[in-house]
């Protein structure tokens, strides 16, 4: 029985240094980018950004929510306003830590 258990453990482990040497998909990329807010939700410290592609990051053009890190960016903003902005993405989430009318 100790035989059948070391042999059933080979894939798990294996598995597992696989993975070691493997890069998060969950890495944290920040690049920068230009676009125009379509929508600003101060309550919720959120900003939806008409943005051109960010290679830095992966992105192509797009419209997306960003979290405002911190809330106090969105101060000033308006809707249909030009900006750059920086941003930074971990998997799905992502937040905008830079922003400036342009």
């Amino acid at each position: 029985m100790g035989a059948a258990s070391i042999l059933l453990l080979v894939p798990i482990a294996t598995g597992a240094f696989a993975q070691a040497g493997k890069p998060s998909a969950a890495a944290v990329k920040t690049g920068n980018g230009m676009g125009a807010i379509t929508a600003i939700d101060a309550k919720g410290g959120t900003v939806t950004i008409k943005h051109g592609p960010i290679p830095s990051i992966g992105w192509p053009a797009m419209t997306m929510t960003f979290k405002a890190a911190p809330p106090a960016l969105l101060k000033g903003l308006r809707s249909g306003q030009r900006v750059a902005f920086t941003a930074r993405a971990k998997g799905m989430a992502a937040e905008v830590t830079a922003i400036s009318p342009h």
